[in-house]
């Protein structure tokens, strides 16, 4: 289900991060926000997150309190016990994954805990939200293992031009 020239967009992605940086830099951001939700929308109407899933198979999401909460509960567990079994503290002080790819992550690269993934999951890649612009660090490194994010970064740069 890839489209749209994706066959080759992690090269495109690696040659195009400095005009990514630059735009991020420069972008107006009112006029950026507007034409997110179209994006997003356009983005995954092109791309099967199942035939990628390179997120969760190779970076962690934040596991949040009420993350933490929701999930150990689903799994019936104390969270403490949660934490031990599947979590460490990073460098931030943030809960992530102890493993990669995540241990919720099942062969068919479908999500085992989906209705309680953490919010990072949820949200990820925040092509629809005002973090594509407020952290453009993240998403720098998001345009280099997700196909979405560069969708929307190609899209958006494309439409500055024109």
């Amino acid at each position: 289900m890839l489209e749209f020239g994706l066959e080759d967009w992690e090269k495109k992605s690696a040659e195009h991060i400095k005009l990514y940086k630059n735009f991020l830099q420069r972008a107006d951001k009112n006029k950026v926000l507007r034409q997110l939700p179209k994006l997003h929308g356009e983005a995954f109407d092109k791309i099967d997150c199942l035939q990628c899933a390179a997120c969760c198979k190779n970076y962690s999401p934040r596991f949040k309190t009420p993350d933490i909460k929701r999930i150990s509960k689903h799994f019936k567990l104390k969270e403490s016990v949660f934490i031990d079994k599947y979590l460490d503290l990073d460098s931030e002080g943030d809960y992530v994954s102890k493993t990669s790819p995540c241990p919720f992550l099942g062969d068919d690269n479908y999500c085992k805990i989906y209705d309680q993934r953490p919010s990072d999951c949820h949200r990820f890649p925040y092509t629809d939200e005002d973090v594509l612009l407020k952290r453009p660090a993240i998403t720098l490194k998001n345009a280099t293992f997700c196909p979405a994010v560069h969708f929307v970064l190609e899209k958006l740069i494309d439409k500055k031009s024109t």
